[in-house]
């Protein structure tokens, strides 16, 4: 690959370093559909995404198809730069984003909350994943990248965006530690959900819907240790200042607000 893919800037850019997201687009303005009530410039990033998916399994995620993919959408090339300043690596970001809106819409579409708990974390998972079936190959090089060192930090932030969005979308209002273990939890389950799915290659995708059922029973076995446990234990919020706010700050900074 050559500097002109971009590769030098996964490497050498700032921004990648430290781990820097832009604001997602559910916490800009992009929650539910994706035409009404998104803002102009996400509205001109899904333009372009959308002009690039196709072509992601036959030329990878390049800075190259960035631009192709702008012109095709009708922007120049300053404007692309403008739009996605890390070229590739802002696309794939962008793309994790889109994938959530998409995701949110149609949950709230299900009135995922109604469900019982394991019936929400099943059929969050499942719409996921059937929603992106298109793009298994763009997926599976896009996390490749995201698994590189220098853009790990990016790939935990978009996983943890997912999975919150799914809380979220499931009547989560946590505000004490169960926040951030639910959110792990969750991130774990997953994560080695969507593995199996990118290599699934059984009818109906049968083989990914018995793992994932799996893991989920594991994790409510976890879940009801973990219960008995807590109430015999002191909470640990008494220990840290603030008390049993700090969570509820914690929480809300989560979400970026």
């Amino acid at each position: 690959m050559t500097a002109d893919d971009g590769h030098t800037r996964d490497q050498t850019g700032a921004d990648d370093e430290a781990g820097v997201l832009p604001p997602s687009d559910t916490e800009t303005g992009g929650a539910g559909e994706l035409e009404a009530g998104v803002p102009q410039l996400l509205r001109d990033r899904d333009a372009v995404l959308e002009q690039a998916l196709p072509d992601v399994p036959f030329d990878g995620w390049t800075d190259d198809l960035v631009r192709r993919a702008g012109q095709a959408a009708g922007f120049d090339a300053a404007a692309t730069r403008r739009l996605f300043p890390r070229g590739r690596i802002d696309l794939i970001v962008h793309f994790c984003d889109y994938a959530d809106r998409r995701m949110a819409a149609e949950l709230e579409r299900i009135d995922l909350p109604s469900l019982p708990i394991r019936s929400r974390i099943t059929t969050a998972v499942l719409v996921r994943l059937e929603q992106n079936l298109p793009h298994r190959e763009a997926i599976r090089t896009a996390l490749g990248l995201l698994a590189l060192p220098q853009n790990a930090a990016l790939g935990l932030k978009t996983l943890y965006r997912t999975v919150d969005a799914m809380w979220w979308a499931a009547g989560d209002t946590a505000t004490d530690f169960s926040f951030y273990t639910k959110r792990a939890t969750l991130a774990a389950v997953y994560s080695s959900t969507l593995a199996v799915w990118l290599d699934d290659r059984s009818e109906g995708f049968a083989d990914t819907r018995a793992f994932l059922d799996r893991r989920i029973a594991d994790v409510m076995r976890i879940q009801k240790v973990r219960g008995r446990v807590e109430k015999m234990l002191p909470d640990p919020r008494r220990f840290l200042p603030g008390g049993s706010r700090f969570a509820g700050r914690n929480s809300l900074r989560m979400r970026g607000r």
